[in-house]
């Protein structure tokens, strides 16, 4: 159940970007359905791969390197995902920062905390 409202959070926040950042764009509620799941695969997936593979340039930069990361696959999903558009790299990566925000803190409000 929780994994459920997890997705759900994530939609919604994918739903608020284009409010915030008008070069990102989600056309409906069920783009934004699909795009939460791949960007949840993505993440669970080929993020801990790059992240292993770019590890000097991470350690190299002390961390900021995973935002570079964190953009590209938000802009990678954006390509794959018919209805979720987003404009170019700056914009996927100042996008991946808002969309992170927002969900951080809808989970906060909305999720019961873990005993």
């Amino acid at each position: 159940m929780r994994l459920l409202l997890v997705w759900l959070i994530n939609a919604v926040a994918l739903l608020a970007l284009p409010y915030l950042m008008s070069s990102i764009q989600v056309d409906s509620f069920g783009t934004a359905i699909v795009a939460a799941l791949v960007l949840g695969l993505v993440n669970t997936f080929i993020r801990p791969l790059l992240i292993l593979l770019t590890l000097p340039a991470t350690l190299l930069t002390l961390g900021l390197f995973i935002f570079v990361i964190n953009g590209f696959l938000f802009w990678l999903v954006g390509s794959f995902v018919q209805g979720f558009h987003v404009a170019g790299f700056w914009s996927a990566l100042l996008g991946a920062i808002v969309y992170s925000i927002i969900s951080w803190a809808l989970s906060a409000l909305i999720l019961p905390a873990k005993k």
